[in-house]
């Protein structure tokens, strides 16, 4: 779902607003500090990753663990890329907390705010101009011998592929608890609309708008070519049970990874909460698009 937000009184609902770096990226210091201090100028409470903290000396803003920061916090401001969003996004969906991306070089699908226009851009934010996007999850769980094993959450896609001996996944694929086929290939993914824009549009599945409520099951080099990409309701119930012992994986983001037995079953499903993005006014998912992919050059 896509809204255009336009109003004055919306910086009164962001008392307080976590500032999150990317992990490991000790220049994201300096303008992270800058915007906490134009942010305190504001009278707006900043609270700070705990992992992004470790890169700043004396900081006068709390520290706090990243779930607590979901507890505490009304919006979110993403210094990174899309992987940082992603993971970010994950912890923070459970806890119905807008995220906000600006991007530290090349502006990302979901860190669509640059460097250079981040006061201006978050300024107007905070006034009430922007368009807020809500964005789906996968809740991604393995199943092995009638007991759960994994339980975890997937923004981008969930994907059963095969392993580093190189054999082809074969798997036996229901939705809804209706056999739709046998499939033997080099994996399948699942993929929320967010999703469409990565792996699963490198293997030949659609770009899905991120306003659809749909999930994509994109077979990846399928041993069979009438095994094509298939779009599901989001209510679907996707389930993936293992034919084989044949080193398969199990990736959730490629932030988890598990090997799957045969008679495992991976099943994936939306995710009851969703995820609000921050855009400033004017933001063009089509345009985004263009720029990315490189549509607008002849």
């Amino acid at each position: 779902m896509r809204r255009l937000w336009l109003n004055a009184d919306m910086e009164k609902s962001f008392k307080t607003i976590a500032l999150i770096g990317k992990y490991n990226s000790p220049e994201i210091a300096e303008p992270l500090l800058k915007l906490a201090d134009f942010l305190a100028r504001r009278g707006i409470k900043v609270l700070i990753d705990k992992l992004t903290g470790a890169h700043i000396r004396n900081s006068p803003y709390p520290i706090h663990e990243l779930e607590d920061l979901g507890r505490d916090a009304e919006l979110a401001i993403v210094l990174g890329g899309d992987g940082t969003m992603l993971n970010i996004a994950r912890t923070l969906a459970p806890f119905d907390v807008a995220l906000v991306g600006v991007n530290q070089g090349r502006l990302g699908f979901l860190t669509d705010i640059s460097l250079d226009t981040m006061y201006e851009t978050i300024s107007a934010i905070l006034d009430g101009q922007c368009v807020t996007e809500d964005r789906m999850l996968l809740q991604g769980e393995i199943h092995r011998g009638g007991r759960q094993v994994l339980d975890v959450l997937a923004f981008n896609d969930v994907v059963v592929s095969k392993g580093i001996e190189g054999n082809m996944v074969e798997c036996e694929v229901r939705i809804d608890d209706e056999f739709i086929y046998h499939q033997r290939s080099d994996g399948l993914i699942i993929a929320t609309p967010t999703g469409s824009t990565a792996y699963a549009m490198s293997a030949g599945g659609p770009i899905v708008h991120p306003s659809l409520r749909v999930i994509s099951l994109v077979p990846v080099s399928p041993h069979t070519l009438s095994n094509r990409p298939i779009v599901v309701g989001s209510d679907s119930a996707i389930e993936i049970i293992m034919s084989s012992d044949n080193d398969a994986r199990a990736h959730f983001d490629s932030h988890s990874h598990y090997a799957l037995r045969k008679g495992d079953r991976v099943i994936v499903k939306r995710y009851p909460h969703t995820i609000s993005l921050l855009h400033p006014v004017g933001h063009s998912y089509y345009r985004m698009l263009r720029e990315k992919l490189n549509w607008n050059r002849e």
